[in-house]
């Protein structure tokens, strides 16, 4: 059922977005993710999508317009990147604590400096304590189907928390991959029209916002807390609905890729892991025992499946596209919670952090087949001869 289409993972957001049936978008243009707002006003300028289209006048705003929407029972959509993610910081808050399901694209732009325009996941991970759902796609079909799987989650009366929906600038935003795009009834479905617990409504007034009295606060901070780990057994059962209704299994949180003898792996999210497969599969014909591991969620971070995931390996290469500078280790932000999830498991890999794709750059075959020397070393060794790696920098 449905259609192939090749899509850039802006095209596929918008296609899903689309097909969700939202009620409110928001736009200010930033590179890499302005794309997907030009396909969807043209989608509302043709009456294709019945959606209220607001262009604001900045991040800020975009994200303040979602927050009213939401919170009045609409299902609302907005996006940016970089400096602009940065811009709307203080609306991030506000609208968790409120517990409106926003969602949010995140086309991952190198922050300021250097500001390039290519992929680094800085500007999200920046974001990731504010009480988001929070994962990376890896190609254009994931984008799309993750659009429609964060809604379901997102909405769930058990969660109703915002989502940042990310993926990596050029590398997915702007490059095609094929698309299988399912029937409306399918979508219709799996993702029902959203219905608000607390809706703002001039006949049944409730109150909204973040001003409360202090004695409030750790209740509403437990409230957040307890609704992010109610996410985990939902992402299990949406995970299980989508390939039941859409026939594309994914595995709710660490996707493994040729592990099942690896001494090593690769651990890394987002796009870089399409290349990661490339060179496991040049690495395996020669003899090397690598593999890969993939998170597909950052908040709620999987420790439990993490620690079942990673203990049976001898070496763990922590693949940082971001910058978190003063972090514990000198690595980057993901090292830290891998560490963590692991600090009670009976066996631990050892683990060193291989810094890459930093500023936008893609990170090579020749690099993976690096960090891959490298993590064979330790292996052997059963030592950790440097705890970082700046790839590019290195010998």
């Amino acid at each position: 059922m449905g259609t192939k289409k090749f899509l850039t993972g802006l095209g596929a957001t918008a296609t899903a977005v689309k097909m969700a049936d939202v009620d409110v978008i928001t736009s200010f243009p930033i590179r890499p993710y302005t794309g997907v707002m030009m396909i969807l006003s043209q989608m509302v300028a043709n009456g294709e999508l019945d959606a209220e289209f607001v262009h604001a006048d900045g991040e800020h705003a975009q994200l303040s317009i979602c927050h009213g929407a939401s919170a009045a029972g609409a299902r609302t959509f907005t996006g940016s990147s970089g400096v602009g993610v940065t811009y709307a910081f203080e609306t991030y808050s506000p609208i968790s604590g409120g517990r409106c399901p926003v969602q949010m694209l995140i086309a991952d732009r190198t922050l300021d400096p250097p500001g390039d325009f290519g992929s680094e996941h800085t500007d999200a991970l920046g974001c990731r304590d504010q009480g988001w759902i929070m994962g990376w796609a890896e190609t254009p079909q994931e984008v799309f189907d993750n659009t429609l799987i964060y809604y379901r989650i997102g909405e769930d009366p058990r969660v109703r928390l915002p989502q940042f929906n990310c993926h990596d600038g050029y590398f997915v935003s702007h490059i095609p991959g094929e698309v299988a795009i399912p029937e409306q009834s399918q979508v219709d479905e799996f993702l029902p029209p959203y219905q608000p617990v607390h809706p703002l409504d001039p006949q049944n007034p409730v109150g909204h916002g973040p001003q409360i009295f202090p004695d409030q606060g750790p209740a509403l901070e437990a409230m957040r807390h307890n609704a992010m780990m109610a996410a985990m057994p939902v992402i299990e059962e949406a995970i299980d609905d989508f390939g039941r209704i859409f026939g594309r299994k994914y595995v709710p949180f660490v996707e493994e890729f040729m592990t099942d003898d690896a001494d090593f792996a690769f651990f890394i999210n987002g796009a870089h892991a399409h290349t990661a497969r490339y060179a496991i599969k040049h690495l395996r014909e020669k003899g090397v025992k690598v593999g890969l591991v993939k998170i597909r969620f950052i908040r709620p971070w999987p420790t439990d499946a993490l620690q079942e995931n990673l203990s049976k390996f001898k070496a763990v290469g922590v693949i940082e596209t971001n910058s978190s500078f003063g972090v514990a280790r000198g690595g980057g932000i993901l090292t830290a919670e891998v560490c963590a999830s692991l600090y009670d498991a009976a066996q631990k890999p050892l683990i060193a952090s291989f810094m890459g794709g930093l500023g936008g750059e893609p990170i090579t075959l020749n690099e993976f087949f690096f960090i891959a020397e490298k993590l064979n070393k330790i292996a052997e060794s059963g030592k950790i001869e440097k705890p970082v790696y700046w790839l590019g920098f290195e010998e």
